[in-house]
């Protein structure tokens, strides 16, 4: 669930060896003439040289920087040793002075001495602690393998203009060591047409118009063009800033709600089955599944043009009603983006979200029943309606289905045949953009927020379903279950914002993709319910994992544009996962946990493995610990439905 891509509607379409969405009747990339074999294999041999070359001048230079770390622990080991010999001398003067003296001279020149001594002592651990952490972030340096790559605290890992060609600015990942090192894994092991995040995060920092750095988040991982977690702004006052589709990625507004309820865990765990069952059927899931609303084409052109407001002015849509128009109060941007333009969304992407909104599709998107499990923060979860351990809610996770894959689609092919018009030199074609002010890019912009305002309304509707489906199972009103959303937030997606740079106050477009925004009390976009409190960011974890509900603080709009984590981000591929787990062990295992889980595809678990994600507790901890985004409560699931 880290992973905000859909197999069928979310994962890029097939990839030409230039790494670009092959050709369909909407069009394609346009071929480039391969090397004859001679001049590859004479390539080939030269980038091995060159390559042989780099690494010894890395050694070289990690050589050094460990040789000045010593020169320097040798040097305060010496300074150490000056200050024990002076208070040792001082000990001695003081006590042979003693001899002639009156007891009470001793007296006070054995205190003298001792306290002399005391400090000797407490100089002599300040040494040594700095020696020993100096010597640490030396070694630490060098296992991280470039020089290019500093670790700064416990936190973050700061990625040096130079680590590839035309940085504009530095990246900075938020990772502790041991999530680095599964960075530095995929950088060893990588292969296939994306590159490794490390890299990604730095050929985003070669963008026109980046402002400040190009961060990623603990769960970064490789995805199109930008990785998954991946954010960096761009100052809209500058003339040559652009938007990336590939800093959105395909599953655009792929999003959580979070709905309470004050039902308990005990109403549940005797009717999981019941309740699986009675969700499974109300909510069609799948990859390219229709049978959700039916919509005219002026429908959807009002629900692409309007957000979640249009859905309040039809009464023939399913379980409509059972969506509520307090629901958008608590979403991101009142489910609404203002600057959608629906006429510049093609008819391949208008025919394909025609019949998919209500519907969940399949990959990493689900519905979980959950229960809170541990309240870190009770007076912000009272604000959310969260008062107690053991406490039911519902978690939704799905995006804009096979409308936002198409609008991305037809935007990156029109963007790598402008980009081939243009003088903009990138280090990955997948990185194919526009300026802001163009036509092209306004037109995505446009096509982008429509897609984003389809999926605000695709996660209303999954949720009137839900309060639907509760009221079968337990024979009561919804609004008597106080199933109320808590929050809906977006993973995808890029906005216009404003946020204090260096001290002056810039319009930036901020791209988040695979993260979310974190925006802190107070702050003028939040509904006036969490201006206490700050904005509730939803965490989802891997499978049959625990899920965490956060909120938003001042570091984040200090550090990363406002933003912080969104899942626990994948450790393996789906092809190893498939060969890692079955589907009949995730699923019996998850059993025994007290999960019910139901899928329209089996071997779907075994992809969406727990153990195929990384662990979303160290995810959440790094975030809180660096201050971009403070734990609340946490949420485990006893009933699963997937795709």
């Amino acid at each position: 669930r880290g992973l905000c891509m859909d197999p069928s509607d979310g994962d890029p379409p097939v990839m030409d060896a230039k790494g670009m969405p092959e050709p369909d009747e909407q069009g394609g990339s346009e071929g480039e003439a391969q090397p004859e074999a001679g001049a590859g294999r004479s390539a080939k041999a030269e980038r091995r040289r060159r390559q042989k070359l780099a690494k010894r001048a890395r050694d070289r230079q990690a050589a050094a920087a460990a040789a000045e770390a010593d020169a320097e622990a040798e040097a305060e080991e010496e300074e150490v040793e000056e200050a024990q010999d002076e208070a040792s001398a001082t000990s001695a003067s003081a006590g042979g002075s003693a001899v002639a003296a009156s007891a009470q001279v001793q007296d006070q020149e054995g205190q003298q001495a001792g306290q002399r001594q005391v400090e000797a002592s407490e100089v002599d651990a300040s040494k040594q602690a700095k020696q020993k952490s100096r010597a640490s972030k030396a070694a630490g340096d060098q296992e991280l393998g470039s020089p290019f790559l500093e670790r700064l605290d416990d936190c973050r890992l700061r990625i040096k203009k130079g680590f590839v060609p035309n940085m504009r600015t530095d990246g900075l990942v938020f990772a502790t060591p041991e999530l680095t090192k599964l960075l530095l894994h995929e950088m060893k092991s990588h292969g296939g047409s994306m590159q490794p995040a490390l890299k990604q995060v730095a050929n985003v920092a070669g963008l026109p118009g980046i402002i400040g750095m190009s961060m990623g988040m603990p769960d970064i991982h490789c995805g199109y063009g930008f990785a998954i977690g991946n954010i960096c702004a761009v100052d809209t006052s500058n003339p040559d800033a652009v938007v990336s589709p590939g800093g959105v990625g395909f599953d655009i507004n792929c999003g959580v709600r979070l709905l309470r309820t004050n039902l308990n865990e005990e109403d549940v765990v005797k009717c999981r089955e019941s309740l699986a069952n009675a969700i499974f059927k109300n909510i069609p899931v799948g990859a390219g599944a229709g049978r959700g609303a039916v919509l005219s084409d002026d429908e959807l052109t009002q629900m692409m043009g309007r957000g979640m407001p249009f859905l309040y002015t039809k009464d023939n849509l399913p379980a409509g009603n059972f969506v509520w128009p307090e629901d958008a109060e608590h979403c991101e941007e009142r489910g609404f983006l203002n600057w959608a333009d629906p006429k510049c969304v093609s008819s391949r992407a208008r025919s394909r979200g025609k019949s998919q909104c209500g519907t969940m599709g399949a990959g990493n998107h689900y519905c979980e029943v959950q229960v809170v499990d541990e309240i870190h923060d009770p007076e912000a979860a009272k604000v959310m309606g969260v008062d107690r351990v053991g406490q039911v809610c519902v978690m939704i996770h799905s995006g804009s289905r096979g409308l936002g894959h198409q609008v991305c689609t037809d935007y990156l092919v029109e963007l790598d045949k402008e980009m081939k018009r243009s003088s903009v030199s990138l280090n990955d074609r997948q990185l194919a953009c526009a300026k802001i002010n163009s036509a092209v890019g306004q037109s995505y912009l446009g096509a982008m927020a429509s897609a984003g305002n389809f999926a605000f309304c695709n996660r209303s509707l999954m949720a009137a379903q839900v309060r639907k489906a509760f009221k079968e199972v337990f024979c009561r009103d919804p609004r008597d279950m106080d199933m109320h959303v808590v929050y809906d937030v977006c993973h995808n997606i890029a906005k216009f914002e404003e946020h204090v740079v260096d001290g002056e106050v810039k319009k930036v477009l901020v791209h988040r993709k695979g993260a979310t925004r974190a925006f802190p009390p107070h702050h003028p976009c939040l509904p006036p319910k969490y201006q206490p409190i700050g904005q509730p960011v939803i965490i989802g974890g891997s499978m049959g994992t625990c899920s965490y509900v956060l909120t938003g603080t001042e570091g984040s709009m200090a550090q990363t544009f406002g933003s912080t984590c969104h899942g626990a981000g994948r450790e393996m591929s789906r092809s190893h996962a498939l060969k890692e787990f079955s589907s009949g062990n995730v699923k019996a295992d998850m059993l025994k946990r007290g999960i019910f889980v139901k899928s329209g595809d089996s071997r779907l678990l075994a992809e969406e493995a727990g153990g195929a994600y990384k662990d979303v507790t160290q995810v959440v901890q790094t975030c809180h610990k660096a201050g971009i985004s403070k734990m609340c409560f946490r949420l485990r699931p006893v009933v699963v439905i997937k795709g």
